[in-house]
């Protein structure tokens, strides 16, 4: 049911000569404050009209309609307040959530437009923690809303899939890796080489030297560079499908820092 036509229609009989239900309901508001009722109509709109102040006109009006559909309709200043029965406004409600199922709520109000949520984002070789599944699970929930108001939302999962960090990986794991550990529990034998080439450069510095040489290798395509970056990269996201699909989450699309970083940098050295 329209309460806001409920409201105009109740109106209409009281300004009938002045205005149109339309335009009545046109002027009706929410007021901020739910004290205040659930609709209010401002009866200063009219002063020139009657040639009255704000307030007798708002009076005039609640003693020349009928409230009786309403829990209670009141005059606060220049404003007829109105309240909802609540016993039959959510009557109403349940009567159509049970009626129209999934498909309630449903519009178009979004127009189709699109909104780009920002999901887990997680960071390559590194577990994933609670955080990640607490803004998966608000994303999707924000998404879900979007999709009822008629918005086109985009999940971006948004990985850390670039940096310095890789060349420190690349050089622990070719220093201290294998592949078949790497294979079998890619994320705790990455961090672990990770962690190792950070202990390791305290005592053995040029170890840094070696990481940004083959962070420069990757940044310029260097063709085994890569292949380990896709490889970690890969790898690091196979245990995280398991929790996304057990959960009945999808994501529209998935970028990557490195795909962002190629991008832009033609860009940047113009």
């Amino acid at each position: 049911m329209d309460y806001k036509q409920l409201v105009a229609d109740t109106l209409a009989p009281a300004l009938a000569d002045s205005l149109s239900v339309t335009d009545i309901y046109q002027k009706i508001e929410r007021p901020k404050d739910s004290a205040k009722g659930d609709y209010a109509f401002p009866a200063f709109t009219l002063a020139k009209i009657f040639k009255k102040a704000p307030q007798q006109i708002a009076a005039d009006i609640v003693d020349q309609i009928d409230t009786t559909q309403f829990d209670k309709v009141e005059v606060a200043g220049p404003y007829v307040n109105f309240f909802l029965d609540k016993a039959n406004f959510s009557a109403d409600i349940l009567t159509q959530v049970l009626t129209e199922g999934a498909d309630y709520g449903q519009n178009e109000n979004g127009n189709n437009g699109n909104v780009p949520i920002d999901m887990s984002s997680p960071n390559i070789a590194k577990p994933i923690s609670m955080g990640h599944l607490r803004s998966t699970v608000i994303g999707n929930s924000i998404a879900e809303i979007l999709k009822k108001n008629g918005y086109n939302p985009i999940k971006d999962n948004h990985l850390g899939d670039w940096g310095t960090q890789f060349g420190k990986l690349i050089t622990a794991y070719l220093k201290w890796g294998n592949e078949e550990d790497v294979k079998k529990d890619p994320i705790s034998n990455l961090v672990k080489y990770y962690v190792k080439f950070h202990k390791e450069d305290v005592e053995h510095p040029e170890l840094d030297d070696e990481a940004r040489e083959w962070f420069k290798k990757l940044e310029d395509g260097d063709e085994e560079a890569h292949h380990l970056w896709a490889w970690f990269r890969e790898e690091s996201l196979k245990p995280s499908t398991p929790f996304t699909t057990s959960w009945g989450l999808s994501l529209t699309l998935t970028m990557v820092k490195r795909s962002t970083t190629i991008r832009c940098k033609p860009l940047l050295m113009n």
